[in-house]
C-alpha cells in the first residue's frame, strides 16, 4: 500500500465537514461489546501467524473482551470465504469477521487465481450479509514484502485490519444505517 502526506485523510477538516451535513457517521476503535470472527489460513503461516499476533493486539487494546473473539483456521486463502461466511451468518453471527491470509506470487498463475478469488469471495460475503468482512489478506510479490508487512508495530496489516474490523463493526450500529 502506498501513501504520500497528499493521500493521507487530514483530521482538520472533520469539524468544517461536520457542520455542512445533517448526520456524520464515523467509526470508533473501541470494541467493548463487539464479537468478532478471526479466520486464518494456515498456508504461509509464518506470516499469517505474525498478521494474527497484530490483529489480536489491536482488539486488545480496543478493548475486546478475549471471550468476544473467535478465531478460526481454514487451509490457505482460498478457504477464507467460507469460514468468513459461516462466522458472519452461522447460528451465533460475529458483528465482524477479521481474514488474515498470505498470498506470495510464484513462478505459475496460481497467484492470481487464489488471490483474486479470495477478494471476491470475502467482498461477497459482507455485501450478501451486511457484515463487514475485513481484507487482511496480503497479496505480495516477494517474502521480504510479506515480512515488511507483518512487523512488530503499528504497519502489521493484521493490527490495521482489526482496527479497521472496530471502525465498521461501531459504525454500522450508529444513525441511520443502524439496524432496527
Amino acid at each position: 500500500m502506498t501513501s504520500s502526506k497528499e493521500t493521507e485523510f487530514d483530521v482538520g477538516v472533520v469539524e468544517t465537514l461536520r457542520s455542512r451535513v445533517g448526520e456524520y457517521l464515523e467509526g470508533s476503535k473501541t470494541g467493548r461489546g463487539i464479537r468478532v470472527g478471526i479466520v486464518c489460513g494456515r498456508f504461509n503461516g509464518g506470516i499469517t501467524t505474525r498478521l494474527l499476533n497484530g490483529a489480536l493486539k489491536a482488539l486488545e487494546e480496543g478493548g475486546v473482551d478475549r471471550a468476544d473473539i473467535s478465531l478460526g483456521w481454514v487451509p490457505g486463502a482460498f478457504e477464507i470465504p467460507m469460514l468468513a461466511l459461516a462466522y458472519a451468518d452461522g447460528g451465533n453471527p460475529v458483528d465482524v469477521v477479521i481474514t488474515l491470509g498470505a498470498v506470495i506470487r510464484g513462478e505459475t498463475g496460481h497467484y492470481e487465481v487464489v488471490a483474486g478469488e479470495c477478494a471476491r469471495g470475502v467482498q461477497d460475503v459482507q455485501l450478501s450479509t451486511r457484515v463487514p468482512v475485513i481484507f487482511g489478506v496480503l497479496t505480495v510479490n516477494t517474502i521480504e514484502q510479506a515480512l515488511e508487512r507483518s512487523l512488530d508495530d503499528e504497519t502489521n496489516v493484521g493490527y490495521s485490519s482489526a482496527t479497521t474490523a472496530l471502525e465498521m463493526a461501531s459504525i454500522l450500529r450508529s444513525g441511520s444505517v443502524a439496524d432496527q
